[in-house]
């Protein structure tokens, strides 16, 4: 039995952008046609000057392996609702009808107001389930979330840019997000368990835009466009940003939605805080209002809700469930 492999990153093949002028605005432009650019190739690429202090991601974290390390009965009592919110155990994620159940857990939140209000206004969308057993969790996570979300923000207006629309163009229904941010645990992966177990599954992400921040261990791996495997590593000091499907289907393709996975062989336990972002579910998503009469054999317009839904029934057991009971 053997891991999954993959071969090690060539310099330049995930370019790494420094996003500084864009954010203060001393040059928004040349950030933006670097993004445009990489975005338009392998569609990952590495952030610095993100903005999000350091300090505030090592308090996301220890917050994530405190919660991780608790006991089953206590992870249960915050188990995964209907809405999307809280804890999805080992093997409760499936990337494809073929694959096996992915080794990973994770907690799941969303925007809350000042007051811990959340809109419920769509299936996906509720309010979250902060664990008792870890009092601070809620202050941290949507401290982190607030953080990411900026980052995500500050990108969307670099990627109009790059694509010569008004810099607001993608985040002019974002009053009430459908985003999402979730802190993703995957245990040690014994050899044993063979070439095709992942810690998560080939897959693409299914909204606009996914902010990574992975730990030290590494086990990302990215396919390039020849179809081979390549080694996504961390690099101190960085996040790493990959367009999603529905950016890619709102571009008409122009961007690109790369499949990637998780092998961890490293024999320790890895971390990843990820923002999904998404704007309101009523958004939508037409490639003709980004590239007009120019768009060629693009496909239909979608709103982002409707979209989302679809794509988690398909990947998420329990939405099978909550599906059923809803017909």
């Amino acid at each position: 039995m053997a891991y999954a492999s993959a071969r090690a990153m060539q310099p330049d093949t995930i370019p790494v952008i420094d996003i500084t002028p864009l954010r203060d605005g001393s040059d928004p432009v040349s950030v933006a046609q670097a993004l445009h650019q990489a975005s338009a190739g392998l569609g990952f690429i590495y952030i610095k000057g993100h903005g999000i202090p350091e300090e505030i991601i090592k308090a996301a974290s220890a917050t994530a392996y405190q919660f991780f390390g608790a006991s089953l009965d206590e992870k249960e009592s915050v188990k995964i609702s209907d809405k999307h919110r809280g804890w999805l155990g080992a093997g409760a994620a499936k990337m494809g009808d073929d694959a096996k159940a992915d080794l990973k857990e994770s907690f799941i939140w969303g925007y809350q107001d000042a007051k811990g209000h959340t809109e419920e206004d769509h299936p996906l969308r509720g309010a979250n389930q902060w664990p008792a057993f870890v009092p601070t969790m809620s202050v941290v996570a949507m401290e982190y979330f607030s953080y990411a979300h900026r980052v995500a923000f500050d990108l969307m207006r670099g990627f109009a840019i790059g694509l010569n629309l008004p810099e607001d163009f993608f985040l002019k229904s974002c009053d009430k997000p459908l985003s999402r941010a979730s802190f993703v645990y995957y245990p040690a992966q014994d050899e044993s368990c063979g070439e095709e177990q992942f810690g998560v599954a080939p897959h693409t992400d299914f909204g606009v835009l996914t902010v990574l921040c992975q730990d030290s261990t590494g086990g990302l791996q990215v396919q390039d466009i020849n179809g081979d495997w390549i080694h996504a590593p961390p690099i101190e000091g960085t996040l790493i940003v990959n367009v999603a499907d529905l950016l890619a289907r709102w571009t008409g393709g122009e961007y690109k939605s790369t499949p990637h996975r998780v092998v961890n062989s490293s024999g320790r336990e890895r971390l990843s805080l990820v923002l999904a972002f998404d704007p309101n579910p009523e958004t939508l998503i037409d490639p003709a209002a980004v590239h007009g009469s120019k768009v060629d054999g693009h496909e239909d317009a979608i709103s982002c809700g409707d979209y989302l839904l679809w794509r988690f029934a398909k990947a998420f057991a329990y939405r099978k469930k909550t599906e059923s009971s809803e017909s």
